[in-house]
């Protein structure tokens, strides 16, 4: 009964989605959910069935009721019985099978070794604390589904024709700071996405940071409020998805789902020629705007006695910000403060557009051809102050916002981001507003979904094991952390309020406003007002202009915030390359909670760097922002009463991971030992090793189906996962770690380079940049482990050889090497990154490696070595380092 009602709900869900043309009856879309065969609403459907074999429906009776007399806003799914029974119970009898594997190894020291005995059991306990760790949170995997057709009956409504909705308003935050490493077709498509999607116009607004305070970023957001008067209204007629226009016209099919199919061929014409035209000034605004600089520098070098090299708008003034040619006060680092409003408020009437006519081919008569507010700033940049780069960006962006729309809740999204589900905004409202626990839910969370990866997905960036399995999980503790883009916050929350049910009082945000939010009173008054849910719209500040530029200005200067709380209990945290993450661990340690939504189609859609060391670099920052929240006041055992002890134990492994990969290292390089000595013993007696190895092994990959299963995850993915977690173990992570350290001994900070999205390669092939090679020292130790591992196989092929193929003693180099190819294989797409162009042929890649294992066999059976004594210690020890292993990529 349960799965049936969802099925009808994802029915109507899939109706509302593809149906986007204004003014229609509510009615009348109601009654198209049932007819409505759409390819969108089949995936849809489709999903929902393959859902109903992993996932029920929880009764009502098991939640808090909550309100009576509002209807819910989502559901709440779990795994069945079947399946998550049999999980835990798994997962329980290898933590038992850890237990006793370490009492059993106390017990049996190995004498002749001690040090090497030790270090081992301080990896494998690591090993299994890693594994409690990364395991527990996942006992309890909750699935919430947004309820569209609730949230439009419960909050929008239609009158005489004329819709009236009392949603509320949304802040949409994007920051970029180079047009070049991340390119501003990018930016500009991901503008037109938001300009454009379903959600009342003027309850939205659209604010984009550029810190770098370029001329070309603000003229591109000139260009998209030009083309969007197009582009969103002929989204609207015709219910185009997804409504990047890159992305919706690089589709080959693209099946038609609005109402008025006679109209759309010759509208799609028009609009596509217009977009490829609009690309075209995109393209030329750095040449345009150089020439047209150069023309009125020479103009006034004529006038004035000095030359001038300043940068010109096309309105003929001096652009404030970053020169071409920089000069004091106009330099990258050094600038004033910018914000330009591209796009005012809209009314909060729809404008129908004009019929037909020889001057414009396309009839919006009965189109909504509104825009929403779009605001251009870039904050003060001045020489010795620590401008804390992302999370600076957005604290000032979170100030300006206040004064000129301060909507109760907005979005963030990276500038490679766009809205690939026009209904995301609702999507996240159904979580917010819903009203059992809306009001004390910080932030929704959505999955992070990447274009133009290669089929094979060779570095794992789509990175499904994490985003459907791991934030799954953590639905059923206190919430997902936050990710960084494609999240809805509470803005009450970013202030650093308490959520309602551990709020002592509703005015405590005025107890010592000054010193907690800065100097501005006007920015303070609009605190209040935008943390009320019952406030609906976006409403301006009406205070004479000159009023609001002197605050704004004010609000963006480098010394606001200096003695404030900013930073740290107010807006995103400093002083962390992860600054997402802790700030979501500081709204969960307040007691907020968090909910991860998985909609289809996805609702958010960017690309993912597929060039190996870009992608490395990216890991980088990730894995040492990890460490530096441990070694913070964001550290998990400091989160106080307030955190889901299972949330707690869930930060705690997402900041100390990077630390077990130091003994994976150890482990994948202890094979040199094989060559230098003929004796490598880890334990004794050699057959009981074997036999906890092969049931702890096999119960870790049980576990892993078993997640495979629930997360909806392929089983490409899951191997995928664990390659590029072995690639990072053996480069990425340990480097983290050296960084941390230092940072611990001289107090430095960790710089990491942004990650560049800008492709080198310069070729007509769509993955060119997969086969770019850029060779960096953190390269070196996994390029120092494939040649150990492949070493290491050489000798114990070259020592079978030696003593027979029969003999004991081959047996034994044959398990040994067995491991060894499992190593190589974990690190097959590294192998063929660092080739290169010939990483188009893997078959070149496997001549290499046989070629070489065979010419190291062959050095050794030259050299004829003495079979050793410790050859079943070997074995083991090969054994040994692969339970490891397999241990702690699970916990990856």
């Amino acid at each position: 009964m349960a799965a049936a009602a969802v099925t009808r709900r994802v029915n109507a869900i899939a109706s509302l989605h593809v149906d986007a043309t204004n003014g229609a009856d509510e009615e009348s879309r109601r009654s198209s959910s049932a007819a409505d065969n759409s390819p969108v609403a089949k995936r849809i459907n489709d999903a929902a069935a393959k859902d109903n074999d992993v996932w029920v429906a929880v009764q009502e009776g098991d939640m808090p009721a909550g309100n009576s007399s509002q209807p819910l806003l989502f559901r709440t799914m779990k795994v069945k019985g079947s399946i998550v029974h049999p999980y835990r119970f798994v997962i329980l009898l290898r933590l038992i099978a850890i237990i006793a594997f370490f009492i059993w190894r106390i017990r049996n020291r190995n004498h002749d070794g001690v040090w090497l005995w030790a270090t081992s059991m301080v990896g494998d306990v690591w090993f299994g604390f890693s594994w409690v760790l990364n395991q527990l949170p996942k006992l309890n995997p909750i699935k919430r589904v947004p309820d569209l057709a609730a949230i439009r009956d419960q909050h929008e409504h239609s009158t005489s024709g004329e819709s009236n909705s009392n949603l509320p308003g949304i802040d949409v935050f994007i920051t970029t700071v180079d047009p070049v490493d991340e390119p501003i077709l990018y930016t500009v498509n991901s503008f037109l996405s938001i300009l454009a999607t379903d959600y009342p116009v003027e309850k939205y607004a659209c604010y984009l940071s550029d810190d770098g305070g370029t001329l070309v970023h603000y003229e591109a957001m000139l260009e998209v409020a030009s083309f969007a008067k197009l582009w969103a209204p002929f989204c609207r007629k015709h219910g185009v998805e997804p409504r990047a226009p890159e992305s919706y016209f690089g589709v080959k099919r693209q099946p038609y789902t609005g109402s008025m199919q006679e109209e759309f061929a010759s509208d799609h014409r028009r609009v596509r020629r217009e977009y490829e035209e609009f690309k075209v000034r995109i393209d030329s605004l750095f040449s345009t705007i150089y020439q047209r600089s150069e023309a009125y520098n020479r103009k006034h070098a004529k006038d004035d006695d000095g030359v001038l090299k300043a940068t010109w708008m096309a309105d003929g003034t001096q652009w404030p910000g970053t020169w071409i040619e920089q000069a004091e006060n106009h330099r990258k680092g050094q600038h004033a403060g910018i914000v330009k409003v591209v796009l005012n408020h809209p009314s909060h009437k729809p404008q129908l557009g004009s019929p037909a006519s020889t001057d414009n081919p396309l009839d919006f008569s009965n189109t909504d051809t509104r825009l929403p507010m779009l605001v251009y700033l870039s904050r003060e940049k001045r020489p010795g102050y620590n401008h804390q780069k992302k999370a600076g960006a957005m604290n000032a962006m979170l100030r300006v916002s206040a004064l000129l729309s301060n909507a109760p809740f907005l979005i963030n999204f990276d500038c490679d981001h766009y809205i690939n589900n026009s209904q995301a905004f609702r999507a996240s409202m159904c979580f917010m507003l819903d009203p059992r626990d809306g009001e004390n839910t910080a932030f929704v969370q959505f999955p992070q979904r990447f274009d133009d990866v290669d089929p094979t997905d060779r570095y794992a960036n789509h990175n499904r094991v994490f985003f459907d399995g791991t934030m799954l999980s953590l639905n059923g503790l206190q919430g997902p952390s936050y990710l960084g883009t494609g999240t809805m916050f509470r803005r009450a929350a970013l202030y650093g309020m308490e959520p309602p049910r551990w709020r002592a009082h509703e005015s405590k945000v005025n107890d010592d406003k000054g010193k907690q939010y800065g100097r501005s009173t006007l920015f303070i008054n609009t605190i209040l007002d935008g943390a009320k849910k019952e406030r609906r719209s976006i409403t301006p500040v009406f205070l004479d202009e000159e009023i609001v530029t002197s605050e704004l200005a004010s609000l963006m200067t480098c010394a606001y915030e200096d003695g404030t709380q900013w930073g740290r209990d107010a807006g995103w945290v400093y002083n962390i390359a992860t600054e997402d993450v802790v700030t979501g661990f500081r709204m969960h340690r307040q007691g907020w909670r968090s909910i991860y939504c998985s909609v289809e189609p996805a609702a958010f859609h960017g690309t993912a760097p597929i060039n190996l060391t870009e992608r490395l670099l990216q890991v980088l920052r990730w894995s040492g922002g990890s460490l530096e929240m441990f070694f913070s006041h964001s550290n998990a055992f400091l989160a106080g009463g307030r955190m889901h002890p299972l949330q707690r134990v869930a930060y705690l492994n997402m900041s100390t991971y990077p630390i077990v990969t130091v003994f994976i290292l150890a482990y994948n390089l202890f094979p040199l030992m094989w060559l230098v000595s003929e004796q490598y013993y880890i334990q004794r007696p050699f057959g009981t090793y074997i036999l906890y190895l092969v049931a702890v092994i096999a119960m870790i990959h049980v576990i892993g189906m078993f997640e495979v299963r629930w997360a909806g995850i392929t089983l490409l993915d899951w191997c995928r996962n664990e390659q590029f977690y072995m690639i990072g173990a053996t480069g990425v992570y340990p480097t983290a770690v050296l960084y941390m350290a230092l940072k611990l001994v001289t107090g430095k900070g960790i710089h990491f380079r942004l990650t560049s999205k800008q492709t080198e390669a310069c070729s007509g092939d769509r993955f060119a940049d997969l086969y770019v090679v850029r060779w960096v020292p953190l390269l070196v130790p996994t390029v120092a482990v494939l040649a150990v591992n492949v070493a290491a196989v050489g000798v114990a092929v070259g020592k079978a050889a030696t003593w027979g193929l029969l003999t004991e003693q081959a047996q034994h180099a044959v398990l040994g090497m067995v491991f060894n190819v499992w190593i190589l294989v974990l690190l097959y797409p590294f192998a063929l990154g660092v080739m290169g162009q010939w990483g188009k042929r893997p078959a070149i890649l496997f001549v290499m490696l046989v070629v070489a294992i065979g010419t190291v066999a062959v050095v050794y059976i030259s050299f004829r070595a003495t079979y050793p004594v410790g050859w079943s210690g070997m074995a083991a020890s090969s054994l040994g380092k692969a339970e490891s292993v397999v241990a702690a990529g699970s916990s990856g």
